[in-house]
């Protein structure tokens, strides 16, 4: 994502003791404690969506995701059945 105007808010309470640990990061590193915060949010906000979004796989697992995508197994009695009801009932839906 690319950075925009800066015209947005945050605004958040909290306890004496974290806003002093975020003052003390954010010194250390020499940034104002807005650009700390916007840094750190903004990096941690990416990480969890990654994480929560990408799939990621062992080099075994991605053979056996691909061997089934190349050669799916023959479909079960109970997922043919599924399909023709699930086909009878988008049929009945659309008349």
């Amino acid at each position: 994502m690319g950075a925009t105007a800066q015209d947005k808010r945050l605004d958040v309470r909290l306890a004496a003791d974290h806003k002093n640990l975020i003052e003390q990061a954010a010194s250390l590193l020499g940034q104002s404690v807005s650009a700390f915060a916007i840094s750190t949010l903004v990096a941690e906000a990416g990480r969890v969506v990654e994480e929560s979004t990408v799939l990621r796989l062992s080099n075994r697992d991605r053979d056996a995701f691909l061997a089934a995508l190349e050669n799916p197994p023959a479909p079960s009695a109970r997922l043919r059945k599924a399909a023709k009801l699930h086909a009878m009932s988008v049929a009945k839906a659309t008349r």
